[in-house]
């Protein structure tokens, strides 16, 4: 098994509050990336939001290949989505992508 760490874009159609923020972020916690070498080094957060609502969502996964990953890290970034009250009409994700690996996690 190796260590990847996944980034999943999205959108939120309609705006996030800081409640909504803080409990997505709760909910990305078991799967973050500062707990792998890459992710302390390059210091990524599980959820990034930009100005103009659209997000990245960066989460530590452990696959056999890269795509497997990218499937996992979806349905997380779905289900962390979903306990945070939002549907795939509220925040639409995007194709998730390898963005490391990390074979000594």
């Amino acid at each position: 098994m190796t260590t990847y760490v996944i980034s999943v874009p999205g959108t939120f159609a309609d705006g996030a509050g800081p409640g909504t923020r803080a409990e997505l972020a709760r909910a990305l916690r078991p799967a973050d990336p500062h707990r792998t070498r890459l992710g302390s080094a390059e210091d990524l957060d599980a959820l990034t939001v930009n100005e103009d609502d659209t997000f990245t969502v960066r989460l530590t996964v452990e696959a056999d290949s890269g795509p497997e990953a990218e499937r996992e890290a979806h349905r997380l970034a779905r289900s962390a989505l979903t306990a945070a009250g939002l549907d795939d009409d509220s925040a639409p994700l995007g194709p998730p992508v390898v963005t490391g690996i990390d074979s000594e996690a």
